[in-house]
This record gives C-alpha cells, sequence and structure tokens, in this order.
C-alpha cells in the first residue's frame, strides 16, 4: 500500500510540475525576450542569457527613460480607472448584497422575489461588450464623458457591480445572523451593524470583489480603446499599440507587459488567502 501511495504521489507531483512549467514558461519568455536585441529576437529560440544570447537594457531603457512620460501616464490611467471603479463596485455592491441577503422584497407586479431581483442582476454580467459598446459610445458622448477618467469608471463599475452584488449576497448568506440581532436587542442600529459587524466578518468576501473587479478594471481593452483618444488611455490600448511599419515589437512588448502583470500578480499574492476564503465562504450557502 504504501508502495502505491508513494508511486501515486510521485505521478502526481510530476504532472503537477510539468504544468507549473507549462505555465510559467510564457512569463519566462516575455522576461527574456525583453532583454534581447532585435536580431536575437528573430533567430531561432534562445532562452538562457549569457549563453544562447547576451542580454542588453535597451528596450527596458526606451520604456522608462526615453518615453517614461507615455509609461508612466497610461499606467497612472489604468491604476485610477481600476483603483475607483474596483472601491465604487465593493462600497455599491456590499450594500446591495447585504440587502439581498437580509431583507425580504417581492415586487407583486412581476412576481419577483430576492432570487428572481438577484438572477437578474448577475444576467447583466452575461451580456458580450462588443453587444453594448457601441450604446456605451452614443451615450458617453452625449455627456462629454469620452477620453475622461470618470467615462472608464463609470463603464467598469457598471460591468462589476453584476458580480460585485453576486458574490456579496452569497457570502453575507453564509453570515451567522446571531450576531447581528444581538448587535440590535444592544441599540445598535442597522448602519452600525452592517459597519461595525458585518463587514470585518466580511472581510475576505470584500477582498475577493476587489481584487477581482481590479483585474477586470485592469485588463479591460474593448472599452478603454472606444472610449479613450489621448487623455484617459490604459495600459492594454498603449500595449496593443506597440507595433512598428517593420512589425510586431515583441521586445517592447514583453517588457511593457511585465510592467501591466507586476502590481496584479503581487496583489493576489499577498491576498491569496483571503481570496480562497471569500469563494469557499460564498459557495457554502447561497
Amino acid at each position: 500500500m504504501k508502495k502505491r501511495s508513494r508511486t501515486g504521489s510521485f505521478i502526481l507531483y510530476t504532472l503537477l510540475s510539468i504544468w507549473a512549467l507549462i505555465c510559467i514558461f510564457p512569463f519566462y519568455w516575455m522576461f527574456t525576450t525583453s532583454f534581447k536585441r532585435p536580431l536575437d529576437v528573430n533567430r531561432v529560440p534562445r532562452y538562457i542569457p549569457f549563453v544562447d544570447y547576451q542580454p542588453v537594457l535597451d528596450h527596458w531603457k526606451f520604456l522608462l527613460v526615453d518615453e517614461q512620460s507615455k509609461t508612466v501616464r497610461y499606467f497612472r490611467n489604468s491604476l485610477i480607472a481600476a483603483s475607483a471603479s474596483c472601491v465604487l463596485s465593493v462600497v455599491i455592491g456590499s450594500m446591495a448584497g447585504y440587502g439581498l441577503s437580509r431583507f425580504r422584497y417581492n415586487w407583486r407586479r412581476i412576481g419577483w422575489k430576492n432570487d428572481n431581483i438577484a438572477f437578474w442582476i448577475i444576467s447583466q454580467r452575461f451580456l458580450p461588450p462588443a453587444a453594448v459598446v457601441i450604446p456605451f459610445l452614443l451615450f458617453f458622448n452625449f455627456f462629454r464623458l469620452i477620453d475622461t477618467h470618470g467615462g472608464l469608471i463609470l463603464a467598469y463599475t457598471m460591468f462589476n457591480l453584476p458580480f460585485s452584488v453576486w458574490i456579496m449576497r452569497d457570502f453575507f448568506n453564509s453570515l451567522p445572523i446571531d450576531l447581528e440581532e444581538s448587535a440590535r436587542v444592544d441599540g445598535a442600529t442597522r448602519w452600525q451593524t452592517f459597519v461595525r459587524i458585518v463587514l470585518p466578518l466580511a472581510a475576505p468576501g470584500l477582498v475577493t470583489v476587489a481584487l477581482f473587479s481590479f483585474i477586470f478594471a485592469w485588463n479591460e481593452f474593448l472599452f478603454a480603446l472606444m472610449l479613450t483618444n489621448f487623455e484617459a488611455i490604459t495600459m492594454p490600448v498603449y500595449l496593443a499599440g506597440m507595433k512598428s511599419t517593420k512589425g510586431i515589437d515583441w521586445w517592447y512588448i514583453s517588457a511593457l507587459t511585465l510592467i501591466m502583470v507586476t502590481p496584479v500578480m503581487l496583489i493576489g499574492l499577498f491576498l491569496q488567502r483571503y481570496i480562497v476564503r471569500g469563494l469557499a465562504a460564498g459557495a457554502l450557502k447561497g
């Protein structure tokens, strides 16, 4: 039995190691490519620095020194849009999710109750962005929100809210209501109970919603492309424009991609335990 167990563990870890290499290799390729000369990139594959090729810092210098103003501006635009929409999604989504979890609604005219409302909210996330981008463009143009941070924040928040409300509703359903009732008996208002008791207990769910909302807004491309011209251009749009008349500049794209994914990767690594707890707790009780 022990021999079978060891064999099974060996096979499992071997498969996991192979899968880990498959997942890590694209990042290694981008990292090495960002230090290669164009001639080394266009030749046969070269992966080992100082053996297959001589690393250079020219591409990083181009992005961080020569084109510093553009890189910093577009990075700042992405950070503003993603952070603001993340905060709004968490604030509004937590309040809406709490309302659907603790209050009972009954729209008798159409026969809708809490579950129907919640499903209608999450169904808005099923819409493909390409189907609504033209109405968004016309609406934003009418209110002069094109190429503004406010326009991107509004668009990203609207797309993040269905997911935020759904996750927070399920998470609040998994929390015991006894603590809230005890606080209400002691004289706390509904708002005080929500802020001082419910939200601290819901921290894993809040972190989960915040991270997913931030990642969506940070990586979003279609609306950033259609709703911006110059001032509010984000990193994905800047990355997609990294193409010269000679072809695709893979070395610049690799360096810029590493700059773009680093903040999200660091946030994910630091908040990983909260994400697992949040998704698991929200799935226990619907």
